[in-house]
């Protein structure tokens, strides 16, 4: 007779602004199954030291017993996997998890080398051709991100343009952490016979894990592909579109070496820049215009980054873990363009009655639609029986505005939202040295 899960644990651990829970299911037998839902940061809280990457890795493989069951890569953003990151020695955080050997590697289709089998494209479409075209577009993306922070870098614009700090968060978020990509495609082994360890899912399709978690269903409800809705495809080709024909002005591309490189696309290219913030002799009101028309391209940069960032972000995975009684809903980064998807299908009904939310986007403004959050039947005032829980991972002051404008990160009226009508465990809320929350979930 199968082992029944009893219990769900989930660690949320404190990677600043990132994402890295390990999911637990305690069984019957007294056998334990673990799962590591993303590893990465793109900034740890400044004022403790003690926690690193590397820490949190270490107590993974002290939780798991030095043996993980399954990891899941959301989507490739470093605040989701740069700890995935190797080291030419062996000892980054990465070669920890990969010394665990998961059995099991699941990523979205976005991230296969090859077509998933039961894949295919928009009608019409050769399947291989179009799968070609996402890898470079992917590839482009990269290497404009790149081009941004060298910019910011070489011509230290971080002190002179508003905008610079939004700029270089987005565009280090979306750079490709080529270790951690390829770790995340060998640590479930390199054999031709562990091909089937890597799992490229999408909307709907069969992820069955019974033999590795015996009781547990797991429900793919993003991404969809290409061949399933358009959704995703309108937004990114709206978005290269005008970043292609935009780039051309402040970027150069080395199509041969595939790596992009910024140039100077000043109104006043022989004035230092020192001079033309500073100590300039120019008329009051050429300097007035200068300023704003260097302004007016930080803005052309980071509506470029921004749909960048929000098409990586829509390839994230939705997955809900059904055991027992219970359903726990792990969304990534998906933002609205993917949740669409999944709303308007017959999978839509799963989300009546979720009991654990992982909080989407670390409580950005659309990563939690309210169609989506009034579907939740378990949300209610506090002492309700049953009442939801919602963890977020996040890190104020990082991502998006300043405080109390529409887009910062986490979205306040999304908190309190949260905070009234869920029990939110919040990692901003860790003691300094605490290194994670416990949630645990009584699946009988």
């Amino acid at each position: 007779m199968a082992p029944i899960p009893q219990t769900a644990t989930v660690f949320a651990y404190q990677v600043g602004f990132g994402d890295c829970f390990l999911l637990r299911f305690d069984y019957s037998d007294g056998s334990r199954r673990h799962i590591l839902i993303d590893f990465g940061t793109t900034g740890m809280p400044k004022d403790d030291a003690t926690i690193t990457m590397k820490r949190v890795a270490r107590d993974i493989a002290e939780r798991c017993g030095g043996a993980l069951d399954i990891v899941v890569a959301t989507h490739r953003h470093a605040d989701h996997i740069s700890g995935f990151e190797t080291k030419a020695d062996k000892t980054g955080s990465g070669d920890i998890i990969a010394g665990l050997k998961p059995r099991r590697v699941i990523q979205p289709w976005t991230e296969a080398p090859d077509a998933p089998e039961d894949w295919t494209g928009p009608e019409g479409t050769d399947p291989a051709t179009a799968f070609a075209a996402r890898v470079q577009s992917l590839d482009g993306m990269h290497a404009v991100a790149r081009a941004v922070v060298e910019r910011l870098d070489r011509e230290g614009f971080d002190s002179h343009w508003p905008l610079a700090p939004r700029l270089r968060f987005i565009g280090e978020d979306n750079i490709k952490n080529l270790s951690a990509v390829k770790n995340l495609k060998s640590m479930a082994g390199e054999e031709p016979e562990d091909k089937a360890n890597y799992l490229y899912v999408f909307h709907g399709c069969n992820l069955d894990l019974s033999a590795i978690l015996p009781g547990v269903k797991v429900h793919v409800l993003g991404p969809p592909t290409l061949g399933q809705t358009q959704t995703i495809k309108k937004q990114a080709s709206k978005s290269a579109d005008e970043f292609w024909l935009r780039a051309p002005a402040m970027l150069a591309l080395d199509a041969d070496a595939g790596v992009a490189s910024a140039r100077r696309s000043m109104l006043f290219p022989n004035l230092e820049r020192e001079d033309m913030f500073r100590r300039s002799k120019m008329p009051a009101a050429m300097r007035w215009a200068a300023e704003r028309i260097d302004t007016a391209e930080a803005e052309q940069l980071l509506g470029i980054v921004t749909k960048l960032d929000k098409a990586m972000n829509n390839t994230s995975l939705i997955l809900l873990f059904e055991a027992g009684s219970k359903k726990l809903l792990f969304p990534g980064d998906a933002q609205l363009e993917n949740w669409t998807y999944a709303l308007q299908s017959e999978m839509a009904d799963l989300l009546d009655d979720v009991d654990l939310y992982k909080v989407g986007h670390h409580g950005s403004l659309n990563a939690t639609p309210k169609s989506m959050w009034d579907r939740f039947s378990k949300r209610g005032a506090a002492g309700k029986a049953g009442r939801l829980t919602s963890v977020m991972s996040t890190m104020e002051g990082k991502h998006g505005g300043k405080h109390g404008s529409p887009t910062e990160v986490p979205r306040r009226p999304l908190v309190e939202e949260l905070k009234a009508n869920s029990n939110l465990v919040n990692t901003q809320d860790l003691a300094k040295g605490e290194l994670f929350h416990e949630v645990i979930v009584d699946l009988r």
